[in-house]
Parts: structure tokens; C-alpha cells; sequence
């Protein structure tokens, strides 16, 4: 069940994130960009998240998903930490490359998500593919947060990175195998 929060709120961060792209470039202290130019840069989000992929899946050959996947986790968190606390070109880029580290997300919680299940297998995975319902409800969360003025659309990113730790969590601890009671 832990994993299917993981996916939830992997789906969910990664779809906040790339909704909402355009307007945080157009925020003033973030790029004051114009809409169109705005909006090609949110390729760059999706190019990052297409080159991780290539890298993520060369690099689970050798390195445990688990291991990867943790270390996506905190360095996606770092980097939304990393954009929200900061402005101009650094905020843009950080949150640019989250899309670099999602990549790997999805197929590593689903794979930790569903080890060991045995003959509840499909039922795991069937729970794990509802989870992506959390691409509807994060983000309509983060702009909810977005639109209230004591935290706007600059510090509603603090959702998206309370999401990644989540993930860290899972990895580091809501991954492993329980004993049955």
C-alpha cells in the first residue's frame, strides 16, 4: 500500500510540475518570459525526463532500483527546494531538471511496489495503476495552494517536494518486506 502512495504522489508531482510550468516562468522573479516563450521551455522539462529515461534504464543494469530511485527522490526534492528558494535563470533550470529524475520513478516504485507479492501480484498491480489517479489531485492541491496569496505559485512548489520525500521514505523504509503477523 505504500507503494501505491508512492505512485500517487509521483504521478501527481510530476503532472503539478509540468502544468503549471508556464505560469512560474512567466512569474516575474522567476524568468518574466511571455507565454509562447514560456511554453518552449516546458519541452526542456519533458527532453530531461526522455534523456533520463535512456541514462535511468543503462544505469538500472548495474544499481538496484531501489538505490536509484532513492537517490532520484532526494536529488527531485533538492532541486524543487532548490528553484522555490531561489529566482531568475537557477530557479528555472532546477526545476527544469526534475524532469531528469523522474524519469526512473514510475517503473522503480512499480517494481518495489509489487516484489514479493507473491499471489496477490495482480491485485498489487492493479492497485498501483489506480494510483496514477494522483495526476488529477496533486495538482488540482498545488493550485490550490498556488492561488492563495500567502503562499503563490512560486512556494506551492513545496507540494511537489514533500512528494518526492515521500518517495525517499519509501525507498529507505516503506519498501521492505514485513513479517506477517
Amino acid at each position: 500500500m505504500l507503494g501505491v502512495v508512492g505512485i500517487f504522489v509521483y504521478v501527481g508531482a510530476e503532472v503539478a510540475i509540468g502544468t503549471f510550468l508556464i505560469k512560474y516562468f512567466q512569474l516575474r522573479e522567476i524568468g518574466n518570459l511571455p507565454e509562447a516563450q514560456g511554453a518552449k521551455l516546458v519541452a526542456y522539462y519533458w527532453l530531461s525526463a526522455m534523456i533520463g529515461r535512456f541514462i535511468g534504464s543503462l544505469i538500472l543494469q548495474k544499481v538496484k532500483a531501489g538505490t536509484l530511485l532513492g537517490i532520484a527522490a532526494f536529488c527531485a526534492s533538492a532541486l524543487v527546494l532548490t528553484s522555490m528558494l531561489t529566482s531568475g535563470h537557477i530557479a528555472m533550470a532546477s526545476i527544469i531538471l526534475v524532469g531528469f529524475f523522474n524519469s526512473i520513478m514510475f517503473p522503480s516504485i512499480f517494481t518495489l511496489g509489487i516484489a514479493n507479492l507473491g499471489p496477490l501480484t495482480g491485485d498489487g498491480s492493479g492497485l498501483l495503476i489506480m494510483a496514477i489517479v494522483g495526476g488529477a489531485i496533486i495538482p488540482l492541491l498545488f493550485g490550490a495552494l498556488a492561488d492563495m496569496p500567502a503562499i503563490g505559485l512560486h512556494h506551492a512548489f513545496i507540494l511537489p517536494a514533500v512528494c518526492y520525500l515521500y518517495i525517499a521514505y519509501y525507498v529507505l523504509r516503506g519498501s521492505r518486506p514485513r513479517e506477517a503477523h
